[in-house]
Order: C-alpha cells, then structure tokens, then sequence
C-alpha cells in the first residue's frame, strides 16, 4: 500500500513540476513579447488557440463529455478559474510585482485549508509546518513593505481565493475524463473572457502572431500537465510544492534576462527548498512507520 501511494505522490509531483516549468517558459515568452496587447486580450487569445487545439480530442472523447454528471461543477470550476486570472491582472496592474507576488504564493496554504474544509483531506503538522515555513521564504525574498489595503491587494487576495477553489474543485473531478477537464476548462475560459477581449482589442501584428501561439499551446500542454497533478495527488499533498515555481521563476529571470538574485532571494530559496525536502521525509517517515 504504501508503495502505491508513494508512487501515486511520484506521479503527481513529476506532472506538477512539468506544469510549472511550462508556465515558466510562458511567462519568458509573454514578458518577451513586451506589454502591447492588454492582458485579457492576451488570455482570450490563449484560450482561443488552445480551444483549437484540442478540438480534436473533444471529437475523440465526445461521448464522454456528453455523459458527464457534473456539468454545474465544471463550470463553477472554470468561473473559478476566469475570476482568479482577472485578479491577477488588476493586482498586477495597481500593486508592486513584489506584493503581488507574496499574496500569489498565499495559495499553497489556503488549498491545504480548503481541501481539510471541502475534501476532507487531512494534512500532517509537518506538512502545516512546511507550507507556513515556505511562505515565510516568499516573503523573504520579495521583502514587501507596509503598503495600505487598497482594491489591488482585495484583487490579489480574491485570486488566491478563486485559484485555490478552482484547485479543489479540480482534485474533486478527480473521476472525470482529463480530456473533459481540458475541454470544459478552454471553452469556458474563451467564452468568460471573449466580451471583455472584445471591448478592449488592439491589432495583433503579424510577426507578434507565432509567439502568441506558442504561449496558447504551452498554456494548454501545461493545463493537462497540472489536471493530471491533482487527479492523481491529492490536493495537500501537491500544495507545499507550490513554492517552487517562485524558484523556477528566478532561475528564468537570470537565464532570460540576466537578472542577478539579490541575497534575500537566495536566502529563500534556501528556505522554500529546505521545508519541502524535511517536510517530504517526515512525512515519509511517518506513513512507513504507520505502515
């Protein structure tokens, strides 16, 4: 039993880390693309492209979206979804990256809450412990100051909110075909964000059209990659890990950018990896033990 289950972690955690460092690349291509499109834009024209491409799988598995039983849920989900995006951006437009950034990483730490509320998942203390002490390291390295409460910071503290339910309801369709998760998620997302997109468009150039397409098919590869994370690990588990796409991100702004670590930046590093490391084998421990 215990075998499975380390196996079913494995699994999980190898589709988790490929679904951060695909975000990662992404992220690379946007802030290469420069700020000339607005964002919402830039997600309908993401989830357009990602609509397209996987049209095909929607035809192979037609009837299995048609008989799924949790249409209300899928939606929630994907309104979920839209709703953690747009907060993102309006935190990222009215805040410091810095802040904004520290309230991003409060997900990791709120999924455990919620899946304990709304799954039933029950976390360790070690894990407890290594999620709060992980979140200690982000503040570390972005070191925010006291800035006052404002509309931003509300954005920013709704999209972890919104992000962290739509993860749960995720880990809750666990059951679904992945395809049907991709599905409903691409349609969804192209038709909450298209009036939006609409009332804001810009002319896209033409040279822009192939990196805007590679960051739809790298959001749709990553997508699969993090549905098939939270189907087959549960939700606590996967959370604490969660921290380590602010050390992909580093690594990306110096390859990317030349853009040096200050020393709170490592400093945190240091510590995000080292409560992952202790937290995965006490709590290793602990299951063999138990075992």
């Amino acid at each position: 039993m215990s075998q499975h289950v380390q196996r079913a972690d494995n699994s999980g955690l190898v589709w988790l880390l490929s679904d951060m460092v695909l975000v990662t690349v992404m992220t690379v291509l946007v802030k290469i693309g420069g700020a000339s499109y607005p964002a919402l834009q830039m997600v309908f024209i993401r989830s357009l492209i990602g609509l397209i491409s996987v049209l095909p799988l929607a035809w192979r598995h037609r009837a299995a979206i048609a008989q799924t039983k949790q249409v209300g849920r899928h939606v929630f989900r994907v309104l979920c979804n839209t709703l953690a995006l747009s907060g993102n951006f309006a935190a990222l437009t009215a805040l410091p990256l810095a802040m904004a950034n520290a309230i991003g990483f409060m997900r990791p730490l709120v999924v455990m809450v919620l899946a304990a509320i709304m799954l039933g998942e029950r976390s360790t203390g070690w894990r407890w412990i290594g999620a709060c002490v992980g979140l200690l390291g982000v503040f570390i390295m972005v070191a925010p100051g006291e800035i006052a409460f404002s509309p931003g910071i509300l954005a920013a503290l709704a999209s972890v909110v919104f992000g962290s339910l739509a993860v749960i309801q995720t880990r809750a369709l666990a059951a679904e075909n992945t395809t049907v998760l991709m599905v409903f998620y691409t349609v969804g997302l192209t038709v909450f964000t298209a009036i939006p997109a609409v009332i804001m468009w810009e002319p896209v150039a033409f040279a822009d059209w192939p990196l805007l397409i590679a960051i739809g098919i790298l959001a749709q590869i990553g997508q699969y990659c993090f549905l098939r994370a939270y189907q087959s690990t549960p939700a606590n588990l996967l959370a604490p890990f969660g921290y380590l796409s602010i050390v992909l991100a580093s690594a990306a702004g110096f390859l990317a950018f030349g853009e040096v670590p200050g020393w709170s930046t490592l400093i945190g590093i240091v510590v995000i990896v080292g409560a992952l490391v202790a937290t995965s084998r006490l709590d290793r421990r602990r299951l063999n033990r138990d075992v």
